[in-house]
């Protein structure tokens, strides 16, 4: 059996790949430091798989603590979650998005030069893209300035392994999400941001929920059909299993590059308003809702073109939109 690394592997997304990855008979190891979830979630991900992941509390900006890991542990792979994620906190906190996102990066990749290590995948994101010209986004289109801190830590996070890739015997391949939302089927993980929520689905949920008082819809006078920014929102289900195709590509060494980098989204726009109509819909609560100013270091729309992951990955979305929402709504109800 494989031995995968899984930094942030308690998070929302990394979460919900661990139980991808026992699913398909690989054996996760698991490091994230809990700062934005608990160790609850590591007694679900055991619920759901009937398999605990091995867990080390570790601070991945503290790089003693990282070569410890290694030193004690042998890996076959690596796919790497732990970052801060929030847009408009990152324009606020721009060098603690630095110290930790690219920080963690630079560590874990050398421990790989250092132990000749192989098989690195990279949680990348379509903000890579800025405000593309073309829709929808293909990776072909040309990665301009970022519009924030944690977008700028992707694109050089992607920059410092392509040019470690061709530096060491290293292959890895970046994943550029859209946007993840839902829940697993168990309703036993889920997206549980601690504090206010940064993204647009659980602030819904909690709305819905009656934690929050209000949802702020931030701008309605974008150049989009009814004035309210268009992101393409992907199942967080279908957005693991993505990460197992990739890491299938890595080990069977079917990768055509060193460093490859492929588009995870639905190929389809929703804009926030839509968003909202739908969860109404499925959920049958009418959201409080109301328009406020833009924020800042948001763009207008982004969505995928996905036919290079589809073929490359032999992976496609399954799930919809309503599903997804179905499931984050079915989560938050069980949070209470």
């Amino acid at each position: 059996m494989k031995r995968i690394l899984v930094t942030g592997g308690l998070g929302f997304i990394g979460s919900h790949t661990v139980v991808e990855l026992q699913s398909a008979g690989f054996n996760v190891v698991i490091i994230d430091d809990l700062s934005n979830t608990t160790i609850d979630v590591l007694d679900n991900i055991t619920e759901i798989t009937g398999i605990k992941p091995e867990f080390h509390q570790i601070d991945l900006r503290i790089k003693n603590e990282v070569t410890s890991f290694f030193d004690n542990n042998t890996i076959d792979g690596i796919i790497h979650f732990a970052a801060f994620k929030a847009v408009g906190e990152s324009v606020h906190q721009p060098l603690d998005y630095y110290e930790n996102n690219i920080g963690s990066l630079v560590y874990l990749l050398q421990e790989m030069k250092n132990r000749k290590l192989d098989n690195f995948i990279f949680s990348s994101s379509c903000t890579v893209y800025g405000q593309a010209v073309e829709l929808p986004i293909t990776e072909n289109a040309p990665i301009k300035p970022a519009e924030s801190p944690y977008g700028n830590t992707k694109q050089i996070g992607e920059e410092i392994i392509k040019e470690s890739c061709n530096a060491y015997t290293l292959n890895a391949i970046a994943l550029r999400y859209f946007n993840p939302i839902g829940g697993h089927d168990s309703i036993k993980i889920g997206e549980l941001p601690l504090g206010v929520p940064q993204n647009l689905i659980p602030f819904i949920t909690q709305t819905a929920a009656g934690i929050r008082k209000e949802l702020s819809v931030f701008g309605n006078d974008y150049p989009t059909k009814d004035g309210t920014a268009i992101r393409d929102y992907i199942h967080v289900v279908d957005l693991a299993k993505a990460h197992i195709a990739a890491l299938k590509r890595l080990i069977n060494k079917n990768n055509k590059n060193n460093f490859e980098f492929f588009n995870v989204g639905t190929g389809k726009g929703s804009s926030v308003l839509e968003v909202i109509n739908t969860f109404e819909n499925v959920s049958g609560k009418k959201l409080n809702y109301k328009i406020v100013g833009r924020r800042e270091g948001d763009i207008t729309a982004a969505y995928a073109d996905t036919t290079i992951a589809n073929k490359e990955l032999n992976w496609k979305t399954e799930k919809t939109l309503d599903e997804a929402l179905e499931s984050a709504w079915k989560w938050q109800l069980k949070q209470h």
